[in-house]
């Protein structure tokens, strides 16, 4: 099969006609239909059955039909890397960083930056680490900010800093003498705990600490996102485990926070593409996420909680 026979099998699968098919391939109908019977000569059997009006694939292009979704995919990645360094430097500076890591330090750290650079384009956005990967790869971003290591090829790793994982709970939740002392994992038995659908390696290994416990927690809810953990608890829907940045922001509800016993490391990574200088402008920005980080981890929260 060849290229312009994968766009045209995989148009019709989408539309379910060939005419729809080759307006949205922005070709004649007649067209299309060579295409299509050219495919089906160069395979040796049909690709469709005309049911009703409509043409329904036959088991044969199901079984394709898996396979030609990934080039179709691999495909769109491309179109979209070539777009992208067509455009060059269109924007000057493109961050993308996880959800957590964006309301913890993005707007204090870029509203420091623009005293430097308050001309300077900027585009930031968030996402999880596997979509962070692949923005960086196609060159839809040049920086990157996560709590998850990362190992690829095609990309270098940086460890910014490093917290504790902290527990959470309402206002009022502890007496406020204990809140200077580390909760123990065991005191976690049967309180309603908000749950971290992460899907990473730090979600993991919370997941494998938990499910030590005798009789685990109970949860019933669960989320995959920090920062809205975090306000599932200031609202006194449970506690949560929750990296140190998310614990410690200003905003997201009041809530209370105490170090988590035994520790888990939280780190904070800085993910930029092998081989390629950043710009000023990009450093600049860094070193004030940096700051700004640092500053919540080493600040002294009051004794009533976390506002």
């Amino acid at each position: 099969m060849r290229l312009r026979h994968i766009e045209l099998f995989q148009a019709i699968l989408q539309t379910g006609s060939l005419t729809a098919a080759a307006e949205l391939l922005h070709i004649s109908q007649p067209a299309a239909s060579k295409i299509l019977k050219h495919a089906e000569q160069q395979l040796g059997f049909a690709l469709f059955d005309r049911v009703r009006g409509k043409l329904q694939p036959t088991a044969e292009a199901r079984v394709l039909q898996q396979q030609t979704e990934r080039l179709a995919i691999d495909l769109q990645n491309l179109r979209r890397l070539a777009d992208n360094l067509g455009r060059g430097e269109e924007c000057a500076l493109r961050l993308i960083c996880t959800p957590a890591l964006a309301q913890a330090l993005l707007p204090q750290a870029v509203r420091a930056w623009r005293e430097r650079y308050p001309r300077t384009r900027c585009q930031l956005a968030t996402q999880h680490t596997a979509e962070i990967v692949e923005a960086l790869l196609l060159r839809e971003a040049d920086l990157g900010l996560t709590l998850q290591a990362v190992e690829h090829p095609g990309l270098s790793t940086r460890l910014l800093t490093e917290g504790r994982m902290r527990v959470i709970a309402p206002p009022g939740w502890w007496p406020a003498e204990e809140l200077s002392n580390p909760v123990r994992l065991q005191a976690l038995v049967g309180v309603s705990l908000i749950g971290l659908d992460t899907r990473d390696a730090l979600g993991g290994l919370l997941r494998g600490h938990l499910e030590e416990l005798d009789p685990p927690p109970r949860i019933d809810t669960w989320v995959q996102t920090y920062q809205l953990a975090r306000q599932l608890v200031a609202s006194g829907q449970g506690v949560a485990l929750v990296d140190p940045l998310t614990a410690l922001a200003a905003d997201g509800g009041e809530v209370q926070a105490r170090l988590l016993e035994p520790a888990i490391t939280v780190p904070v990574y800085a993910l930029t593409r092998v081989h390629e200088q950043p710009v000023p402008a990009q450093t600049a920005l860094l070193e004030q996420i940096l700051a700004q980080a640092e500053r919540l981890l080493a600040a002294e929260r009051p004794a009533a909680g976390v506002r």
